[in-house]
């Protein structure tokens, strides 16, 4: 049955504040829901609590939306687990492992024929609201440094275990946010990344001004030397490495999220280790790099300089600058570089003898075999299981001819492959680790739109075999989900989602859209659906949501998005700029007033991607798209189901409260406006249970308003 119409809905404190920006009169009755810890907006989000329960409750959901039947399901479909290819440390290796139920992955260490759990956030938190953030074993793995924060705030606090004994032996360190550690050999040190203390800076600066450190362990945090960062952009993010004998250091730097990379490398033998003199690898241009020295004492560069999507350049560590580089590997036309990995003969041999490169080609991996002198292709051929992506192409630090990569699609878990060279084989290294549930019988397959401006955007269409006929097209229209993200060069590749399945399993299609402003196609794609272009990501979604009602996928009655963070900004986008191509919308810690969304959260380190509203030009974009200010009285809106976390560092909560009131006020619809609140989680991970518990609630949700659950769609 489908919910009640939802009539009334809580008051919310509203003004009518209008300021005058750089000449724009610009609205903001709802500015008041900003703070939230003010009386009214707690006393307005309670209410709001209350509306959605209420909402709940008249769902009376049965069949496979029952919330016992979708949550077993969606159970079973993740009992599949998680397991992450061998960072090798010596014969030593570890790797990440999450089997069946477990509410977190484990860090698991294997030491010849024996396997023991090495990290369990469970077994440091039985509530399971703190997270494993990050781990690093040294260059011997006999320590591992790990980062772990709690209640979803992502505030990593810096350990360092005895791999042997179990034992803590250095820690904590607070204010490690994002921060990569870099070993050096011996493990009586490493450089990291930590924050200046709060009380040095601005208040509403005090989660930038990152600066890198040396530690040595066993001493005081505070003696802890700065090497890096002082004087530079106060957002920035590092990177720091350093080279397997120890020689080499490489420091990488980009404000914010800005599309640019700035690289570094120091001698360490030199300079000293407190004090390493930098030369420039790659500073002041237009693009990204990262570089890295290989077994065979060169340097490698991965970068988009010239080649939008990817080149390797090779140079001397002692000549590093852009004007000694030569290109290795060429840019392809038409697939973007993911990821490099070289193979030799092992310990004192460290000459190259093949050269191995990922790529995504429109979304779908494969893997190409090189000389690694001249990067000649050869024809060997690289078998993946199937159309589907692969991460990383781990190699042994000691070198040798074996690989190691994941592998997921839509239909197959992630599972770990061996390429070895010896025999050109890849082979399977290690299953998913849970029992793999039966699947249902579904295709996956890519499609092509026209977006507005001529652009060809693709998107990935999974649905029930049985519902398409021999070419693949569907034989009736179906509750379909159009899901995108369309931002900060992140691609949308394939990849086995529980939520696809049980949706497609229940009757209805699944659709991921390769926007613009995603990372599918390489950095033009990229810039193209950022700052002053940003509307070619909504025109794109808008493109595939109207290609699938032309084409019978669907209607805009059976149609809903979905989105989150940079995606909730884009389903906001679509349910105010074309409210009549979806019946339902669920928008998932959004971003959506773009007037002040720097001023909260992170906000500041992505005004290289949207725009900056204290510059008169950029605000003119901002506003052209905010979904927020796009809120028209008397407007029939779709169904919206806002999903918020109370821990939330990244994108304030404030956003969906605003809007969630902007369309309460404004919409002449009888379809609900509703606001779920989760409290003890954050922006990035989450525990298994409460994972599901979500997914549950957003599938009843867009199940009730596209008509899926009462199976009369």
């Amino acid at each position: 049955m489908t919910a009640p119409a939802l009539r009334t809905y809580p008051a919310a404190p509203r003004t009518d504040l209008v300021e005058d920006l750089h000449g724009h009169r610009v609205a903001d009755p709802f500015r008041g829901l900003e703070d939230a810890g003010s009386d009214e907006t707690e006393a307005w989000s309670t209410a709001q609590d209350d509306l959605y329960v209420q909402y709940r409750t008249s769902l009376g959901t049965a069949g496979p939306f029952a919330t016992e039947v979708l949550t077993d399901r969606l159970s079973a479909l993740l009992g599949a687990g998680f397991v992450s290819p061998p960072a090798w440390r010596g014969d030593r290796r570890f790797f990440s492992r999450r089997v069946g139920d477990q509410e977190h992955a484990v860090v698991v260490v294997v030491d010849g024929d024996t396997e023991r759990v090495l990290l369990d956030p469970i077994a440091i938190d039985p509530a399971g609201t703190t997270t494993l953030d990050a781990w690093q074993p040294s260059k011997e793995g006999h320590l591992v440094a790990y980062q772990v924060s709690s209640g979803g705030t992502e505030e990593s606090v810096l350990h360092v275990l005895d791999v042997a004994t179990g034992e803590l032996v250095d820690g904590p360190i607070d204010r490690a946010r994002y921060s990569p550690v870099a070993w050096l050999p011996g493990g009586e040190a490493f450089y990291y990344v930590r924050r200046l203390p709060p009380e040095e800076l601005p208040q509403d600066e005090a989660q930038y001004h990152r600066r890198i450190w040396l530690h040595r362990l066993g001493t005081p945090a505070s003696d802890d030397v700065e090497v890096f960062g002082a004087g530079l952009d106060h957002t920035n993010y590092y990177g720091v490495s350093v080279s397997r004998d120890g020689r080499w250091l490489i420091v990488s730097a980009s404000a914010g999220t800005a599309p640019r990379t700035d690289v570094w490398i120091a001698d360490l033998t030199a300079s000293g280790l407190e004090t390493p003199s930098f030369v420039d690898v790659a500073v002041g241009l237009d693009a990204q790099s990262g570089a890295w020295v290989a077994r065979d004492g060169r340097l490698y560069v991965h970068t988009d300089l010239d080649a939008p999507r990817g080149r390797i350049a090779v140079t001397e560590p002692t000549a590093p600058g852009v004007e000694h580089w030569t290109t290795l590997l060429a840019e392809d036309p038409t697939a973007v570089l993911e990821d490099v990995a070289f193979i030799d003969g092992g310990g004192a041999d460290t000459t190259p003898t093949l050269l191995l490169a990922s790529w995504r080609r429109h979304a779908v991996s494969e893997v190409s075999v090189h000389d690694p002198r001249t990067g000649e292709r050869r024809p060997d051929v690289f078998a993946l299981p199937g159309l589907g992506s692969i991460s990383g192409l781990a190699t042994h630090p000691d070198g040798g001819p074996e690989v190691w990569f994941s592998y997921a699609d839509h239909t197959s878990p992630t599972s770990v492959h061996r390429f070895d060279a010896r025999t050109g084989r890849t082979t399977l290294w290690a299953a998913p680790p849970g029992l793999v549930a039966d699947l249902p019988d579904v295709r996956a397959q890519q499609i092509e739109v026209t977006s507005l401006d001529g652009t060809t955007v693709r998107a990935f269409v999974v649905a029930r075999t049985d519902a398409l006929d021999d070419d693949g097209r569907p034989l009736a229209t179906a509750p379909t989900i159009l899901y995108g993200y369309g931002g900060f060069q992140i691609s949308l590749d394939p990849a086995f989602s529980a939520t696809t399945l049980a949706w497609v399993e229940a009757g209805g299609v699944y659709v991921v859209a390769n926007l613009r402003g995603g990372g599918e196609e390489g950095e033009e794609w990229h810039r193209a659906g950022m700052r002053a272009h940003k509307q070619n990501v909504f025109d794109d979604f808008h493109a595939v949501g109207d290609h699938l009602v032309a084409q019978g996928w669907t209607t805009p009655d059976q149609l809903a998005c979905w989105g989150g963070s940079n995606g909730g900004l884009l389903v906001g986008a679509a349910l105010t700029q074309r409210p009549d191509l979806f019946a339902a919308v669920v928008c998932s810690a959004p971003l959506l007033d773009m007037v002040r969304y720097q001023r909260f959260g992170l906000g500041v380190t992505w005004t290289e991607e949207y725009g900056d509203a204290d510059d008169p030009t950029e605000l003119g974009w901002l506003l052209g798209y905010s979904p927020y200010h796009r809120v028209v009285d008397g407007t029939a809106y779709p169904a919206t189901l806002f999903t918020v976390f109370e821990g939330d560092t990244r994108v304030d909560p404030l956003h969906a409260r605003k809007l969630a009131a902007a369309l309460q006020a404004a919409t002449s619809s009888d379809r609900p406006v509703l606001v779920r609140r989760e409290r003890g989680v954050g922006h990035g991970g989450r525990a298994l249970s409460r994972t599901i518990a979500l997914t549950v609630e957003q599938l009843q949700f867009v199940a009730d308003r596209t008509g899926l659950a009462r199976g009369d769609a």
